[in-house]
């Protein structure tokens, strides 16, 4: 031991020189950095006491290895810059982190392909995965459900498929929207849309389907994709229809629709109404203020965790599918029908 050089750069010391220097392992010094009580003590306590003397810093990756879990959940969403998936998993990260847990998130191009191939790189790196508004398709999140990491949904519910999943009951919110709308003497309305691969915007156009039926509502549907700029450029094809109201898949594509209204010299809501959905906060200070629903999107990544933590310590929900309420918000973008 009087003989061993003590680097000057701990930094440079590694699980092999405490080996090493100890005369053992490297298995063994993982073993005892990770605090296995199945290693002999006079030999752990030499471990130990090397491991002091040359500053070592085990690797916390190594050490949860060593104990069969990396303490990392990993968070896939389709769009890093949307606030929406940012409040959400917020919401995981608050309640992860108490429990020794972190974050890794990351994003993909949309593509179902691309989704499952990157889900698919991160389950080899967490203890368990998040799939934000996910399009992977329903064969593949089937092949997702069959490997031992433990993979929870958000914001999509497919029957028949063997995975936790929460979301918000964007069905009801939406009528409610369009009754709100039908109130004011709306008839002749725009759904202005998400992607069609994302399972709110199905909930959301199947909702305005439904109010044309019973609302006496004449609905079309404009595509977007729920950006601001892709709903900027939408605007003008819906405008073509002669709406009096506009539903828009979202806040962010609400706040592309009204500026092309504006753009247009019209008056956003004595010309058209808009209507988004998920109540952002930039939502609120736009102007006119955005009639929309508030997505619980604090409560969603929270729920996510629960679902993922159980799932992780072996724990089966009583039931798969949880659905959380979305509340009207009724602001100054909606009003009455223009007079003719």
């Amino acid at each position: 031991m009087g003989d061993t050089a003590r680097p000057t750069d701990p930094d440079r010391v590694t699980i092999r020189t405490v080996a090493a220097a100890a005369n053992v392992s490297t298995a063994t010094v993982s073993r005892v950095m990770s605090g296995v009580s199945t290693v002999n003590p006079e030999l752990a306590e030499r471990v130990r006491r090397v491991a002091e003397e040359l500053a070592y810093r085990p690797s916390e990756t190594a050490r949860n290895l060593a104990l069969g879990a990396l303490r990392n959940i990993g968070a896939l969403m389709p769009d890093l810059g949307n606030a929406y998936f940012h409040d959400i998993v917020k919401g995981m990260h608050d309640v992860a982190s108490d429990t020794g847990f972190r974050m890794l998130i990351s994003d993909h191009s949309g593509k179902p392909d691309d989704e499952f191939a990157t889900a698919w790189d991160l389950m080899g790196h967490v203890d368990g995965l998040a799939l934000l508004s996910s399009r992977i398709r329903v064969g593949d999140l089937k092949e997702l459900a069959r490997q031992k990491t433990p993979v929870v949904l958000i914001n999509r519910v497919e029957l028949g498929v063997d995975l936790p999943m929460v979301g918000v009951d964007s069905f009801t919110a939406t009528l409610e929207i369009c009754a709100h709308l039908a109130e004011l003497g709306h008839r002749r309305v725009v759904y202005v849309s998400g992607s069609e691969l994302a399972w709110q915007d199905r909930e959301r156009w199947r909702a305005v389907q439904t109010a044309n039926r019973f609302l006496n509502l004449d609905s079309v549907r404009v595509e977007g994709d729920g950006t601001i700029e892709t709903s900027y450029e939408a605007a003008e094809q819906a405008l073509g229809h002669g709406p009096t109201a506009i539903v828009c898949f979202n806040d962010l594509s609400a706040i592309g629709v009204i500026s092309r209204l504006r753009d247009e010299g019209l008056d956003v809501p004595r010309d058209v109404s808009v209507t988004g959905f998920d109540d952002l906060s930039i939502g609120r200070h736009v102007y006119p203020a955005l009639t929309t629903a508030t997505s619980p999107r604090d409560e969603l990544g929270r729920r996510a965790w629960a679902l993922l933590n159980g799932a992780i310590n072996g724990q089966k929900p009583e039931g798969n599918e949880v659905l959380l309420a979305a509340t009207l918000q009724k602001r100054q973008s909606t009003g009455p029908v223009k007079a003719s």
